[in-house]
This record gives C-alpha cells, structure tokens and sequence, in this order.
C-alpha cells in the first residue's frame, strides 16, 4: 500500500486556501522544492485542483474542509473510520464484515476505485464529494433487504431537509435528483446464507463541489453546491446528519418492514405521474409511472393497467416525449 502521508500533510496546510511557497513547504516537510512540485502533481491526479503562481507558490483553487474523524465520533454512537485515500468505502466493509459490528461507517476522502450501481465507476476526487458506506446486520435474514434502497434513499432526503436543502427528489430505485439531473447514488450489496443474518453494506456517493470541467459522466448531473449556490459545505456535519438518520430508519425497517416509508417514499418521486421509460433487459416498457407499492416494486400504468416492476436490473428513465 502506498504511503500518502506527505501528500495529505500538504493539502492539510494548502487547505486553508492561501499561497503557500515551495520553500516554505519544503521546510514545514524537510524536503527539497523538487520534492514538493513532485507531491504536488500527485496530489493534482487526485482531482484537486492547485494554482502556481511564480513568487508566490501553491493555492488550492478552493479551500478544503477535511473530514474530522473525532467530531463526527463525537455525534454518533457508531463506530466510524475514516480512511483518507482507499480503493472503495463499500468493498473495505465488505472485506471486514466478519470482524466489525452492525453500524459500523467508513468514510473516505478519495477512492480508487468507487463503483456505483452494476459495477458502473463513480467518479471519486479528493475531498469534493461524499465517499459513505455503512454496515448493517439484518437478523431478519436477505429475504427481508428487498426494498432497502428505496428506505435509505428516504432517509437521505429527509436528513437533508432537516438541514434546510428542500426540493430534493428520489428516482427508483437509488438515485437522489434536483431539477432532474443525478444528485447521489446508493448502491446496497449484501451476502449471507439461507436461514442466517444478512450481511449489508449500504453505499452513498454524493456529489459535493465537483467542478464540470474536471468530471466526464454519462448522465445530467449536479451537486450540492450546485443546488446551495454556495461552496461553503459543511461536510462533517453531513456525515452526522445521515449517520442519525439511516439509524433510525434502519431500525424503524427492521420492526416494520416497507409498511412506513411506501407513502414518503411517494412524496419525493421524481417520476410521480410523469411519462416514462420502464428498461427491462433488452425491453421497453412506456407508461404513466404511480409511486411504488409495499413490496417496493415501481408502479406503471399502461393501457393494460397498472403493473409493480421489481428487479435488480430494471432502470427508470424520463420518456422522450415528456
């Protein structure tokens, strides 16, 4: 594993948004100026952006609020780890669920390796977004998981409204939307064994700050600070507000099932009576889409009627002639 110590102390004392001068960080690092310029570009294919300006150093294009471990220890009875630079917040949770304990959150700053949804890459630069994953042991057994994207994506939303960011909509089955372009994701994988606990790992990618030039994705998208009209994010806080809130509406699944989420899950569709594409495989389905049922399957009307879609491998998108 490669050691990023001095690159993450670099962008530690960059992150005030300052000049810094290659002398005066080679000296706070007992390095050569060399040295750092060499830091600094591999701190840049992290998808920071730096300035340099002749006599006067490095900037940050921004400045950085870093994930702080021990405050958001400091809100929440979980266990939380912060790992700085890792391949995958959901795999890392997925290699150690043998040897952690049901609620246990691991945050990053940059992934290697993120992956959404059917193994699709997310886009991951360091510090701009939000790399969340939690473990979650459901007794109850993975019969019992369908439909948890649908109460987690619930979840989100309504952490974020408790945090003043109104207008927040939800797609089926784990996507998060303003104004129709792709806000977060969530991507829930599981293992166990028939009869026995289900083992969850619970992943939400965010899009923080992301910046368009630096980021080539498929689909419309924006981010929060898009939605704020502000930079100004306060990330741990963030971190704390889901951490409460997928505690509670986990524990509220686990007693009671979808019965509670299916009529606010409804209230944040994005697609709620709107004309839609139902992708089944190589299939087509048009429709008027109505919500989602108990079973947490997608409600689409046709001239045949209404019909409850479910499946790993059904996609929604906005119908063409909208």
């Amino acid at each position: 594993m490669k050691d990023h110590s001095v690159k993450l102390r670099l962008l530690k004392m960059l992150s005030d948004g300052h000049f810094h001068s290659g002398e005066s960080l080679g000296e706070w690092l007992g390095m050569s100026r060399a040295a750092i310029s060499k830091h600094i570009q591999g701190i840049q294919q992290w998808g920071m952006d730096i300035h340099r300006v002749q006599g006067k150093g490095y900037q940050l294009a921004r400045p950085l609020m870093m994930l702080d471990e021990h405050r958001i220890r400091s809100q929440v009875t979980n266990p939380v780890e912060l790992h700085p630079i890792i391949d995958s917040t959901n795999q890392y949770l997925l290699d150690n669920s043998h040897m952690i304990s049901s609620g246990t959150v691991c945050i990053a700053e940059y992934q290697n390796k993120g992956r959404g949804r059917r193994g699709r890459h997310w886009v991951s630069p360091f510090g701009s977004n939000l790399y969340f994953s939690m473990y979650w042991r459901l007794d109850a057994g993975m019969a019992a998981a369908m439909g948890l994207s649908l109460v987690i994506g619930v979840a989100i939303v309504e952490a974020l409204e408790e945090m003043g960011l109104n207008g927040i909509k939800l797609k089926w089955p784990n996507d998060l939307y303003y104004q129709d372009r792709k806000l977060a994701g969530i991507l829930v994988e599981m293992s166990g064994q028939a009869g026995g606990a289900a083992h969850l790992v619970i992943g939400i990618g965010m899009n923080l700050i992301m910046q368009d030039e630096n980021i080539a994705i498929d689909q419309p998208w924006t981010s929060l600070s898009q939605v704020l009209g502000q930079e100004d994010i306060d990330r741990n806080q963030l971190v704390i507000k889901l951490i409460q809130a997928l505690n509670r509406s986990l524990e509220n699944y686990e007693q009671h099932g979808m019965q509670e989420f299916v009529e606010r899950w409804n209230r944040l569709d994005n697609f709620l009576d709107r004309r839609v594409h139902l992708i089944i495989g190589p299939n087509k389905i048009t429709g008027i889409e109505r919500g989602i049922d108990q079973s947490g399957g997608v409600l689409l009307e046709t001239p045949e009627g209404i019909k409850s879609y479910l499946g790993g491998e059904i996609s929604l998108r906005k119908g063409d002639d909208e």
